[in-house]
C-alpha cells in the first residue's frame, strides 16, 4: 500500500486500549492540545486535566523545557543501540536518578513503560536469587487488587481480576496476599489507623511454601489504579521487616507515586521504607515519550558483576533502553521539578486537597473517599446489576462540564499534575459536587 494513498480519518481501524470502543466511537471525545493544566478537546473546549493525563503528567503539559531538549537531541542522536554501546545521557540520567533515589539506591536499568519495568525487576528477582546460588527461590508473591501492568509477569502478580480472566494461565508459583482496603479505615483522611497486621498474612505464606522458595514480594505502596488504596500506618514497615527476615527481596511498584505524587521523590522515602527495588516510568519522562526503569541496591546488582568480564551479564533488555531522546526527556524534566520544587509544592498543598477532597463527604452515591499527597478517590455506591456504570456516568458528566477524571469500578481517582492551583482544586472538586448531586 502507498503511503501516500488518502485515507478517510474515520474511526475504524485503531483498536483503543482499556475502552470502550463501540461507544467511544459513537460520541469520541477528542483532545488536541495540551498546556498547563488543561486539555484543548476538537470542539475547542478547555478541560481541566484532573488526572496528570494517566497519572503521568506530573509537571503539567507543554513544558517548555522539556520540549526544547527532545528537538535538541532529535537534531544531534536520533538513535543509539543500548546493547554493547552507549550515549552519555543514559548515564547521566542513571546518576540523577538514584541520587533522588532512597540512600542504597545505586543502580538503574531503563525500560520503555512501567510494565516493562515490572517484569525486568521480577526477572532480576529471579536471576540474583540463581546468582546466588538460591536457585529454588522462583516462587513470586503479590497482593490482592495490585495492578503491575498488562505484560503476563504484571498480570501473574497483580490482584484485579478481569485483568487476569480472559488471558489463560498466568506465571506458575504466583501467589497473593490480601489487600489493605478494609471497613474500619471508611473516610479515613491520609493514612488509615487499622491494618498493620494485614502485613502478617504474608508470613502465612512463607509457613506454606517455605522461605527458602520465594524470591520476591512485590506491591504498590499506594495502589493507584485499583482504586487509591492507601497503606496502613505501619503496614510497609512490616512488610519490609518480614521480607527481610526471610530473605526475600521487596519492591515497591511506583510507576504511579515516583516522582512527586506524595511530596517526596519516592514513596520510599515518603513512608520511610527501603525495598530492594523501585519499578518506575510514567512521571520520569512527564508522560512525553515512553520510558522506565528499575532502580536496585549494589547488592543486587553486583551479584551478577561475577565471572569474565567480557561476558554479558544480563540477558535481558529493549531495543530503546534509555534510548537518547527519551534519555533527554527524563533529564529535562528532572530538572523542570527541581527549579519549580513541584515535590515540595505537592507537600504543601496535599492539605488543601485533601479538605477539598473530603468535602464531597455526603454527596449522593457517595460510600467513602481516600487521599493521600496528590491522589483522592471518590467511591460510589454501584447500581444494582450494573457495576462500574455509576462512575462512568460521572466520569462522561464531568467531561461535559470541562473536567477530566479517571474511574476505576465504581470509583472515581484524580491525581491532578503537581502544578495545581488551589483555583484548579475548587473547580475540580466543585465539578465533582455538581456532577454527584445530579447523577442518577
Amino acid at each position: 500500500m502507498a503511503l501516500d494513498r488518502p485515507t478517510p480519518n474515520d474511526l475504524r481501524a485503531f483498536w483503543m486500549p482499556f475502552t470502550a470502543n463501540r461507544q467511544f466511537k459513537q460520541a469520541p471525545r477528542m483532545l488536541v492540545a495540551a498546556d498547563g493544566m488543561f486539555y484543548t478537546t476538537s470542539d475547542g473546549r478547555q478541560v481541566l486535566d484532573g488526572t496528570a493525563g494517566l497519572w503521568c503528567c506530573n509537571a503539567g503539559h507543554k513544558r517548555p523545557k522539556i520540549t526544547e531538549a527532545i528537538q535538541k537531541q532529535v537534531e544531534e542522536l536520533d538513535y543509539a543501540p543500548a546493547f554493547q554501546m552507549g550515549h552519555p545521557k543514559a548515564f547521566e540520567l542513571a546518576n540523577r536518578l538514584v541520587d533522588m533515589a532512597p540512600e542504597g539506591i545505586d543502580h538503574a536499568f531503563f525500560t520503555n513503560s512501567g510494565s516493562e519495568s515490572v517484569e525486568t525487576a521480577l526477572k532480576i528477582a529471579l536471576a540474583y536469587h540463581r546468582a546466588k546460588g538460591d536457585a529454588s527461590r522462583t516462587r513470586l508473591i503479590g497482593r490482592e487488587r495490585g495492578y503491575h501492568g498488562v505484560n503476563f509477569g504484571g498480570i501473574s502478580v497483580g490482584g484485579i481480576v478481569n485483568n487476569r480472566r480472559h488471558f489463560g494461565a498466568m506465571l506458575v508459583g504466583v501467589d497473593h496476599m490480601p489487600h489493605t482496603h478494609i471497613p474500619q479505615n471508611q473516610w479515613s483522611k491520609g493514612q488509615p489507623e487499622h491494618g498493620a497486621n494485614i502485613a502478617d498474612e504474608l508470613e502465612r505464606i512463607v509457613a506454606l511454601h517455605g522461605a527458602d522458595t520465594i524470591a520476591a514480594v512485590i506491591v504498590e505502596p499506594v495502589a493507584g489504579s485499583t482504586g487509591v488504596l492507601i497503606p496502613p500506618k505501619g503496614y510497609l514497615q512490616r512488610l519490609r521487616e518480614i521480607t527481610r527476615k526471610h530473605g526475600i527481596l521487596l519492591i515497591f511498584d511506583e510507576v504511579i507515586t515516583g516522582f512527586g505524587r506524595l511530596g517526596s521523590p519516592f514513596a520510599a522515602q515518603h513512608f520511610d521504607v527501603m525495598p530492594d527495588m523501585i519499578t518506575c516510568a510514567k512521571g520520569l519522562t512527564n508522560g512525553v515519550i515512553p520510558m522506565g526503569a528499575v532502580l536496585t541496591t549494589a547488592e543486587i546488582h553486583d551479584a551478577f558483576m561475577t565471572g569474565p568480564e567480557n561476558l554479558i551479564e544480563l540477558f535481558h533488555g529493549y531495543t530503546y533502553s534509555g534510548s537518547p531522546i527519551a534519555s533527554a526527556a527524563g533529564l529535562a524534566t528532572l530538572e523542570t521539578y527541581r527549579e519549580e520544587a513541584l515535590f515540595e509544592r505537592t507537600a504543601e498543598m496535599a492539605p488543601y486537597w485533601e479538605d477539598a477532597v473530603h468535602s464531597l463527604k455526603g454527596r449522593r452515591h457517595v460510600i467513602d473517599i481516600r487521599n493521600m499527597g496528590l491522589i483522592g478517590a471518590v467511591e460510589l455506591e454501584p447500581i444494582a446489576g450494573a457495576p462500574t456504570q455509576r462512575a462512568f456516568n460521572a466520569f462522561l458528566k464531568a467531561y461535559e462540564k470541562g473536567v477530566l477524571i479517571r474511574t476505576t469500578g465504581d470509583i472515581i481517582a484524580m491525581s491532578p499534575p503537581l502544578i495545581i492551583e488551589k483555583a484548579h482544586i475548587d473547580q475540580l472538586i466543585g465539578t465533582l459536587a455538581d456532577v454527584l448531586d445530579n447523577l442518577d
